[in-house]
């Protein structure tokens, strides 16, 4: 990895799962994402934290909101948005339990891109104010506006799309 790729700030994240019972005859429960923890807790994935109504709500684990100098444009559009959010990834897992924490991020076009494998969870959560600041931060401090540069067309030559006669005189 060039120095580049790796990211100036982690901010470590609790992931909260919600399971409920499902209206379905093809699935038991459906699972989602509802919180991200400002910090991460001391506490041992797959923690039940509160049951109530036929849900059960997990502390699931922890993730890490990488933030990258080249992506500061995408975090300050999702904080003007009005609902800034952090795209929480669960992934399938083998064993007790049906998902694992796979990531956590800031950067709608990253959490989009989590959707491409079909078999992840994603979800967008509502950002803690905590994070909020210091995304904020992170933005005042790093973004830079980069001019738009709009590559222009080249005109298509007529000669390079003409039929050529091939070497040794066949079509």
């Amino acid at each position: 990895m060039t120095p580049a790729a790796l990211p100036v700030m982690c901010i470590p994240v609790g992931i909260v799962v919600e399971r409920r019972k499902a209206d379905s005859p093809w699935a038991d429960f459906v699972w989602r994402c509802v919180a991200v923890l400002p910090d991460e807790p001391e506490t041992k994935p797959w923690t039940v934290l509160r049951e109530e109504d036929g849900k059960i709500l997990f502390y699931a684990g922890s993730a890490a909101v990488d933030l990258y100098p080249s992506e500061t444009a995408r975090y300050r559009d999702n904080l003007a948005s009005g609902a800034p959010c952090i795209w929480t990834v669960l992934s399938p897992a083998e064993g007790i339990w049906p998902y694992s924490v796979a990531a956590a991020t800031a950067d709608p076009a990253e959490g989009e891109a989590f959707t491409e494998a079909g078999a992840n969870l994603v979800e967008a959560v509502p950002m803690p104010e905590v994070l909020r600041a210091a995304i904020e931060r992170f933005v005042a401090e790093h973004h830079v506006e980069r001019e738009f540069f709009k590559r222009k067309r080249r005109q298509a030559d007529p000669e390079a799309l003409a039929r050529r006669q091939h070497e040794g005189g066949h079509e």
